[in-house]
């Protein structure tokens, strides 16, 4: 549904014509939610530019297909066969133009509430000229002066600035899963087969978790060397069956009803794979066996020394564009919050559906005409009050 609009907002940067030919057959989703995710495809963009820069194939490519290769290069000052326009610098900078439109934006639109107002314009559409303002931050982070010096700092700020990224998406994954056992344990009451959906989900995420515990142990330890990969593995499966136990201890379930072991069983996995990304990350280790050194705690896999990593961008990727696209589609309200709120006097979540509204509805107009016709019938005056409380002493009063 979101992705005909976002095509329609993309269609009113061509013209009105466009526009307008493209929003009459899309399905009407709130603004909120095609900016958000016009904002993401942008990310993705961008994102996806950085991995074409990180391919080791890009280059030579380049190479092949593009003529007068070196000499373009040379008049770009991008140094010897665009040395400067691939790797791991090049994406920084890219980053830091990404990083300053998105950070300018989130300057640009604090204390807007409401889509009105000349912010909340500018904020909702503009799409062709905020594309346009993106690709030259991009683009400007190749002329910053100092590149050795820029790199260095910029190192240090991505490391914080990731640790942060990862604080949210912890807590994105935590949401989810509080939404989704909340809407799948609330069907048990129409049908048993959900309690069975939700049990063999959360089956399943535990022994994902376990068996990423097992797999780790076994290849990424050894008995003579990987010491921190022991304490590290040791110390996050214990705190994932701690969470887990904690999740259905009776306390918690006094504060917090609709826990469960799918939140745990979520963010085990999770934790698991930070782990495997961190053990991955980590430089290798030889120990001499049998007078031979070997290289110890690696891929075991003959998938080339960076499989690991391949399976680690992967994940992270989708992971990524996950959290992305729930923030995208879901909206900030007292719901969310409640996910991770507990607290005694917070009070449990409940889900209205429109069904219910509407048979409540129902209910407080024919409770309105019957205390009408009670009041006509003693010649009283018909109230207008509305409110629930007012309501119900007035049809105590009425039966009487």
């Amino acid at each position: 549904m979101c992705t005909p609009c976002c095509l329609s907002q993309l269609a009113c940067c061509c013209g009105s014509a466009a526009c307008s030919c493209c929003c009459n057959c899309c399905p009407k989703i709130k603004q909120s939610t095609g900016t958000r995710v016009m904002y993401a495809l942008y990310f993705l963009l961008v994102t996806i530019l950085c991995v074409i820069m990180m391919s080791p194939t890009v280059e030579t490519h380049m190479k092949e297909n593009i003529p007068y290769y070196n000499d373009l290069c040379e008049k770009l000052n991008a140094g010897e066969n665009c040395k400067t326009l691939v790797g791991y610098s090049a994406v920084y900078k890219v980053c830091f133009g990404m990083s300053c439109f998105f950070l300018f934006f989130c300057l640009f639109t604090i204390r807007v509430n409401n889509s009105e107002g000349c912010r909340a314009a500018v904020h909702n559409g503009f799409w062709l000229l905020k594309f346009i303002v993106l690709a030259a931050c991009c683009a400007g982070g190749f002329f910053i002066p100092g590149e050795e010096t820029f790199l260095e700092v910029w190192r240090y700020v991505g490391a914080a600035c990731g640790s942060i990224f990862l604080l949210i998406q912890l807590m994105l994954l935590v949401e989810f899963a509080h939404r989704w056992n909340t809407n799948w344990s609330s069907g048990v009451k129409y049908n048993r087969l959900w309690y069975a959906a939700l049990a063999f989900v959360t089956l399943m995420l535990f022994t994902a978790a376990v068996g990423a515990v097992v797999f780790m142990g076994v290849y990424y330890t050894h008995p003579e060397a990987c010491l921190l990969n022991k304490i590290f593995l040791g110390i996050n499966g214990s705190l994932c069956l701690i969470v887990s136990l904690l999740a259905i201890s009776p306390c918690i379930q006094k504060l917090q009803p609709t826990s469960g072991l799918l939140q745990p069983g979520v963010i085990s996995c999770y934790v698991m794979y930070l782990t495997f990304s961190a053990f991955t990350s980590k430089p290798k280790e030889a120990v001499e066996i049998n007078g031979v050194n070997t290289t110890v705690c690696v891929f075991p896999f003959n998938s080339g020394l960076e499989g690991d990593k391949k399976i680690v961008t992967f994940l992270g990727t989708v992971i990524l564009f996950g959290c992305i696209l729930y923030s995208c589609l879901t909206s900030t309200t007292r719901r969310s919050s409640a996910a991770l709120r507990v607290c005694r006097n917070s009070e449990p979540e409940t889900e209205v559906n429109t069904e219910t509204f509407r048979s409540w509805m129902t209910m407080m107009r024919r409770r309105l005409v019957l205390d009408r016709m009670f009041c006509t019938m003693r010649k009283r005056q018909p109230f207008t009050a509305t409110p629930t409380s007012t309501l119900s002493s007035s049809w105590d009063r009425s039966m009487s």
